[in-house]
């Protein structure tokens, strides 16, 4: 038991823990009377401290029963440096150098003492902490290997991360666009962002200044970032708002830039809206682009060149039916089959009427096999 202890000790002071080094074993002084490493132990977590009478008190106890320690008499000759008695502290620098003469605290000690006699500048050395470099040597600490060990993982986590995070943020920073300087809303269209006269204009979305400009903005981001979908949301707002004519126009002049997406860009998104979400308000969805899948029925051909049939949304399975929607072919696959699942890439159209919609197919895929 009683060694155990002074290994968690010494342990301990290898941590910097002069503190409970000290606590710990002058509680179990009674175990130790005539323990070196216990002595030495103690007297060594003292010096580090700053607790020089009981660090000389510890060594002296340690030097009777062992003359010849170098750590000790680092110790030693450190306490008499620190008092200024640097004839002493030359003395147990000279007995360690005919120890181990390629020591190299003694031989830096000694170096110190020959330029730096005077007691003010050691004292400068005492307060400073600089003085801790003639101190016997603790050893590695090993809390700094086990935080480097942990600052390692972390980092090999972090680098995981960036690995597998990295392409896709450059790929939405390559998927970034710019839109053009003269899309950017004036003062003056800032500050008259609402239509004054609305009696021929039919208005869907009474907004105010405030939410028109925000409306514009978030245009603008969504754009930037690809997101034509919700940018295409926010001109239709504005386009059938109070805004002003001139905010209308730079609307108009955005949707020329958006582009046809593909499947693998839209289908999965947050921006592929669902069938109940466009019902919600066509107005607001016209122009989007959706990725929907079902079955598809009643396959008419219309001319030469067109097609048009039902899709049954949401019924791959035959099981949950969403709604039933009109789409219409420029040229229909012949190995359509209106037996299997579908899904479709198209571009949303109102009916004349307004109240209903038609689905323009920009792609379709079909599986060859189904689990259906």
């Amino acid at each position: 038991m009683s060694r155990s202890v002074l290994d968690i000790a010494q342990f301990l002071l290898k941590r910097r823990k002069f503190s409970r080094v000290i606590s710990l074993l002058e509680s179990r002084s009674e175990y130790y009377e005539n323990d070196f490493e216990y002595f030495l132990t103690l007297g060594t977590a003292c010096l580090y401290i700053g607790d020089i009478g009981n660090a000389y008190s510890y060594y002296q106890k340690a030097r009777d029963i062992k003359l010849t320690n170098t750590t000790m008499l680092l110790g030693q000759a450190a306490i008499f440096l620190r008092r200024g008695e640097t004839d002493r502290a030359l003395q147990y620098y000279l007995d360690i150098l005919n120890m181990d003469p390629n020591n190299e605290r003694a031989q830096s000690a000694m170096e110190f003492i020959r330029k730096n006699s005077d007691y003010s500048t050691i004292c400068r050395w005492v307060d400073s902490g600089k003085i801790e470099r003639f101190y016997p040597p603790l050893g590695i600490n090993p809390d700094i290997i086990i935080r480097s060990v942990f600052a390692g993982f972390v980092f090999g986590i972090v680098a995981s991360l960036f690995v597998i995070f990295w392409p896709q943020r450059q790929k939405v920073m390559q998927n970034l666009r710019t839109p053009p300087v003269e899309l950017n809303l004036t003062d003056y269209e800032k500050e008259h962002s609402q239509q004054l006269d609305m009696s021929d204009t039919v208005i869907r979305y009474i907004m105010d200044n405030r939410q028109i400009l925000d409306s514009y903005q978030l245009a603008l981001d969504s754009f930037t970032q690809g997101r034509d979908n919700a940018c295409q949301v926010e001109i239709n707002r504005l386009l059938n708002s109070n805004a002003s004519l001139s905010i209308k126009q730079k609307c108009n002049e955005l949707a020329r830039y958006l582009e046809v997406p593909t499947f693998d860009r839209l289908d999965g998104n947050r921006d592929n809206y669902s069938y109940d979400q466009v019902m919600d308000d066509l107005t607001l969805y016209q122009d989007c682009y959706v990725v929907w899948s079902g079955r598809i029925s009643n396959i008419q051909k219309i001319n030469n060149m067109s097609y048009t049939s039902d899709l049954l949304i949401g019924y791959e399975d035959l099981k949950v039916y969403e709604g039933i929607v009109q789409v219409y072919y420029q040229e229909l696959v012949s190995e359509l089959d209106s037996s299997k699942p579908v899904r479709i890439l198209g571009k949303i159209n109102l009916q004349e009427d307004g109240e209903s919609l038609i689905l323009q197919e920009i792609a379709i895929y079909q599986p060859l096999k189904t689990n259906y």
